[in-house]
């Protein structure tokens, strides 16, 4: 029996906290403080600069804030994809020559390898199994945006990957109607909210100070402001991704767009063995509105795509709670992928929101002369990319500190790189609105009648998105 809306745990930040239990929350700022670097955020990115930035230099005094525990936004409610995806890169290819955007790649190409080296080391227990990405092509447009897309990530010099037809990827994973696929090993699946629980008491224990429950309501030069105090520090890094809207001046900063999931009960043997899934891959397709999933280490399927794209003023939920049309959006594209599922009950939906810069390219940046440095914009990737924005915010603030010069990381081109901001509303609403309204149409069509050309509709909406 499959289950009814009603039956599903709806929010509750995710599932991933639901399975590992939600955190005792740390203590909030108590007064007005002091320290050598003050990181607004306590996800991925502010947790992975302090772990780097309390390594290189243990003498730092690092104060994390976060508004309510760590792993609360994002972090810990992704779909569990520590890929090698970076959003932004044929831009910098356009601005900075080709040449700079292939570093960046093999950038992240090593970050997957690094977050599970590091994670390992740290005897942080986060699921983590590395079956690489797996994304999947089921019309003649998909296979054609496939292909291409598969010798484009050739060209960025990621010699490793393949290319699979029909009966070859059904040999791995049998999703209906699947007509190819292209694999790359740079990738893994995990359980978000293990990570990011382990990496924050991995940070404390290094004796970085972290408080939670203590929102930032406004950042500039050298002062963190919270209702319960300032803290000073000459380098105040802002790792707040979605929620950036929230601070100060910072409405049209990153737009934070929402995605949602869902997680099935545990299959059981015989529904694995009609899917297949045995290297259990990340699993990904070429639709414009696409979808992401993995197996998680329970036997369940997590799979996730875009709901309600976007709330008007740039608000963002509570406690992640998923509108009941979305949860059966999802729920069609699970059994669309595999039929045999149909009757298979969902038992959790959640959703969150990831920062979308207006050019789509996620940044690092420090500015010498304030001291007030960021990363993030990372429109989804972020489970692997935090980790290079947070080794490069360490490179960036060591250069400037006098404590080391410049890296290879601090020479890539997504340092320092200026994004204008998203327009006001109503026009931000009603752009992203209609454009995730053209993609989804985009893909009907494309379905509808079969062909290899992609669907005009998807070229309007990439020129309304500014993504070319």
């Amino acid at each position: 029996m499959s289950s009814s809306a009603s039956s599903v745990v709806n929010g509750g930040v995710s599932f991933w906290y639901a399975d590992d239990g939600l955190p005792v929350v740390r203590e909030p700022l108590s007064g007005d403080a002091s320290a050598d670097v003050v990181i607004v955020g306590g996800g991925y990115t502010g947790l992975w600069t302090a772990y780097y930035l309390k390594k290189a230099a243990p003498f730092l005094r690092i104060t994390v804030l976060e508004q309510k525990f760590c792993g609360y936004g994002a972090s810990g409610r992704n779909g569990g994809w520590l890929y090698n995806g970076i959003a932004g890169r044929d831009r910098y290819a356009k601005l900075h020559g080709h040449e700079a955007a292939v570093r960046l790649q093999k950038a992240m190409n090593d970050t997957v390898a690094e977050v599970i080296t590091v994670a390992g080391a740290e005897g942080i227990d986060a699921d983590v199994h590395q079956g690489g990405v797996l994304e999947v092509a089921t019309t003649p447009a998909q296979l054609a945006r496939l292909r291409a897309f598969h010798e484009h990530e050739l060209a960025y010099g990621e010699k490793d990957r393949e290319l699979y037809g029909a009966r070859e990827t059904a040999e791995r994973i049998r999703v209906a109607d699947a007509v190819g696929s292209a694999w790359t090993p740079h990738g893994a699946r995990l359980h978000p909210v293990k990570l990011v629980k382990g990496l924050a008491a991995v940070v404390e224990a290094l004796g970085v100070t972290v408080h939670e429950s203590t929102p930032v309501t406004e950042i500039r030069p050298k002062h963190a402001v919270t209702p319960y105090g300032t803290v000073r520090a000459p380098y105040v890094l802002r790792c707040t991704e979605g929620f950036t809207a929230s601070l100060k001046g910072q409405k049209r900063t990153w737009l934070p767009m929402n995605s949602s999931m869902l997680v099935t009960e545990p299959l059981t043997e015989e529904q694995w063995a009609a899917i297949g899934w045995a290297g259990r891959e990340t699993l990904g397709d070429m639709a414009h509105a696409y979808m992401y999933a993995q197996r998680t280490a329970d036997g369940r399927i997590a799979l996730g795509g875009r709901g309600v794209p976007y709330r008007f003023g740039s608000r963002t939920d509570n406690d992640g709670r998923t509108q009941p049309a979305t949860v059966e959006a999802l729920r069609e594209i699970l059994t669309r992928f595999f039929p045999s599922l149909a009757g298979v009950a969902v038992e959790h939906a959640w959703s969150g929101v990831l920062g979308v810069p207006r050019d789509w390219c996620a940044t690092v940046t420090l500015d010498r002369s304030t001291g007030l440095g960021w990363a993030g914009g990372y429109v989804g990737s972020g489970v692997a990319t935090a980790n290079l924005a947070a080794r490069t915010l360490r490179d960036l603030v060591q250069q400037d500190s006098g404590q080391g010069g410049r890296t290879g990381l601090t020479d890539l081109p997504w340092v320092n790189h200026k994004v204008r901001k998203w327009e006001p509303e109503p026009f931000r609403w009603l752009g992203v609105h209609g454009m995730y309204a053209t993609y989804r149409a985009a893909d009907e069509r494309e379905r509808l009648h079969p062909g290899t050309q992609s669907s005009r509709l998807a070229r309007v909406a990439d020129r309304v998105a500014g993504r070319h």
